[in-house]
């Protein structure tokens, strides 16, 4: 049995503004990025850590960084577990593109899951990627049991989660998260389990 800590990385000035952000876009984590990802370094203390993964973008990298420093692990970084491509939204405001990000749901909830902006990647697509690198991450180790920390991102964590708990991604509007949330899971003879999903109590001083 192998467990599994995923996590969101810390604010940027991005999501604060609420401009779209996929793999495209490279920002850093902001001022209160750096508290969530020290809080989250300081929730995961207590646990025995034996990984630490994240994706090529600097935000979830520099999230990573108080926990490294904390646990000295090395942070693995892999491209395949990037945010989703949003295509030609990349760097729009929401409230500006509300109407077509509004169309793009409706067709992942009625079950379009193939469906891409343009320019970009559908859910299933990035499920494909991000899941098959999880898969070799927890099959590349021989120990049975061993602690991994994926440092991800909003829509994937809402696309891995929805298809490991059995939701369908048609459904992963419904899993709830916010930046620096973390999420622990357990994997055992290829299936995933929740143990807590959307942990935020950590964060709360800095609401």
């Amino acid at each position: 049995m192998k467990q599994l800590f995923v996590v969101r990385h810390g604010e940027t000035d991005n999501n604060k503004q609420r401009i779209i952000q996929g793999s495209g876009i490279d920002a850093s984590i902001n001022e209160r990025g750096i508290r969530q990802a020290q809080a989250i370094s300081e929730s995961l203390q207590e646990h025995r850590i034996d990984r630490l993964i994240c994706s090529s973008l600097k935000r979830t990298y520099e999230t990573a960084q108080p926990l490294a420093e904390l646990k000295e692990l090395q942070i693995e970084r892999y491209p395949d577990l990037n945010e989703i491509n949003f295509g030609i939204l990349e760097g729009e405001k929401f409230t500006e593109i509300q109407p077509a990000i509004e169309e793009i749901h409706q067709e992942w909830s009625n079950g379009n899951v193939k469906y891409a902006p343009d320019g970009g990647e559908s859910p299933l697509r990035a499920f494909e990627r991000a899941h098959q690198k999880v898969l070799e991450i927890l099959e590349s180790s021989e120990k049975e049991s061993e602690v991994i920390v994926l440092m991800v991102y909003g829509r994937l964590i809402r696309i891995l989660l929805s298809e490991w708990l059995g939701l369908g991604l048609e459904n992963m509007h419904k899993v709830e998260h916010q930046n620096g949330a973390i999420n622990r899971l357990i994997w055992y003879e290829g299936i995933f389990k929740a143990i807590e999903l959307n942990k935020t109590d950590h964060l709360l001083e800095l609401i």
